[in-house]
């Protein structure tokens, strides 16, 4: 048997998952994949993920934040919510929360004071950071090296930056999370020989599912649509990266897990 997964970060409130929500996460099980963090991209997103962690006990857990996407949302009635949704027993972390300068859906004096807030936030309920960043590497690193001392724990969402930027959030201890963008030889084979330079209690997996479809899925689905039970597909691209044991790597993986969003406690 091998150890069970944690896959850190479902997009599971998506419309496209609205049909056949159940098979999906059967299909998760059956993969090994036990745990679904559930991730909360705006006020309204983070309650829906609540409605739906609470039909699914001890299986589905959720993120509670603002994309910066959305910060032009961010108000202190947003804010009013966040903090009760934080609350929630099943809420592990604040996010997803950070800066995306690469297509500024909100302004980035929006997204900076939502970020902002969101840190807060943070430090207040001591729940770990989901972190997003898109183009906005130095300003994102520098408010975190401000807050640094205050919260807890953080992990770099998606995370498919250069290697600077990989020592960047290492050297704040923050935890990396990764996905199938490894399995895309076009765009993620300089994230292969990044991965050793992780220290083994730093990484964690994640499918960004429905997006983010592993390249190298065979056969590929009609749909296009990323699931949770792809995640043992993107450990095995570690593994096979790492040269560690596919049964060591999910172990370690599982520990990491448990120990970021402190679920052994839940």
């Amino acid at each position: 048997m091998l150890e069970p997964m944690t896959d850190i970060g479902a997009n599971l409130t998506d419309r496209s998952f609205a049909e056949d929500l159940d098979a999906v996460l059967a299909r998760a099980t059956e993969a090994g994949v036990s745990t679904l963090i559930v991730t909360g991209t705006s006020v309204a997103g983070s309650d829906a993920a609540r409605k739906l962690c609470e039909s699914r006990p001890g299986q589905l857990y959720f993120t509670a934040g603002v994309h910066p996407h959305h910060a032009s949302d961010y108000s202190h009635d947003a804010h009013e919510q966040l903090r009760l949704l934080a609350r929630h027993d099943a809420c592990v972390a604040i996010g997803e929360t950070g800066l995306d300068f690469n297509r500024n859906f909100s302004s980035q004096d929006e997204q900076i004071a939502a970020f902002e807030q969101q840190l807060a936030l943070a430090i207040e309920t001591d729940l770990p950071l989901f972190l997003h960043e898109r183009d906005a590497h130095p300003q994102q690193l520098a408010m975190l090296k401000r807050h640094r001392d205050s919260f807890n724990r953080a992990v770099a969402h998606c995370f498919t930056g250069s290697e600077e930027e990989l020592h960047g959030y290492l050297e704040l201890d923050l935890y990396i999370g990764l996905t199938g963008w490894i399995c895309d030889e076009r765009r993620g084979s300089h994230l292969l020989p990044l991965i050793k330079a992780i220290p083994a209690d730093r990484l964690l997996l994640e499918t960004d599912a429905p997006y983010l479809l592993p390249r190298d899925i065979r056969p590929k689905p009609k749909s296009g649509r990323n699931e949770p039970r792809y995640l043992p597909h993107i450990a095995e691209r570690v593994a096979l990266a790492t040269g560690e044991p596919i049964e060591a790597l999910r172990a370690r993986l599982h520990a990491n897990s448990q120990t970021f969003f402190n679920l052994s406690d839940r």
